[in-house]
């Protein structure tokens, strides 16, 4: 990702001055015990799955990636010019990190890794993705997802 300084400086402009919207709830609640937890991962780093269609500029839907996806099969459809993919390239858990969760349900750190994980297109305003994050959690809870591993990217 590329620095705030490394930007010209009417683009620095524009992101400072971008609005964070508020909200009404507060989304952070206690759950069970770390091992206890069903846990599924929801990035910002526009990810898909191959042969799904790429995100457009200013997205407000998320693409479902179901937890067996190789890796090879992942794809970033990021549409910042800013964006910084070397982390990515080396390493697909620096945006996505599915093999250090399955690590940790393997150790039985937590409980189990979700069977599906979603990615949203960062680069949009939060507050226009408000209704795909309330359908969102829908699925989650049919998964039975208990845990949510927020990744911005």
């Amino acid at each position: 990702m590329v620095r705030m300084s490394d930007l010209p400086e009417n683009v620095q402009t524009a992101l400072s001055n971008v609005e964070c919207p508020d909200f009404d709830s507060n989304p952070w609640v206690s759950g069970p015990p770390l091992k206890e937890r069903r846990v599924a991962i929801v990035s910002s780093a526009g990810l898909l799955c191959r042969g799904d269609r790429p995100f457009p500029f200013g997205a407000k839907e998320y693409r479902v990636i179901p937890g067996d996806t190789a890796a090879s099969d992942l794809l970033m459809s990021h549409v910042s010019s800013n964006f910084d993919r070397t982390g990515y390239q080396q390493d697909l858990n620096v945006i996505f990190p599915i093999d250090r969760l399955a690590e940790l349900a393997a150790e039985r750190v937590i409980d189990s890794v979700a069977d599906f994980h979603y990615s949203f297109m960062g680069a949009t305003r939060p507050d226009l993705l408000e209704p795909k994050a309330r359908e969102l959690a829908g699925l989650l809870k049919e998964d039975q997802v208990n845990a949510v591993l927020l990744v911005p990217v």
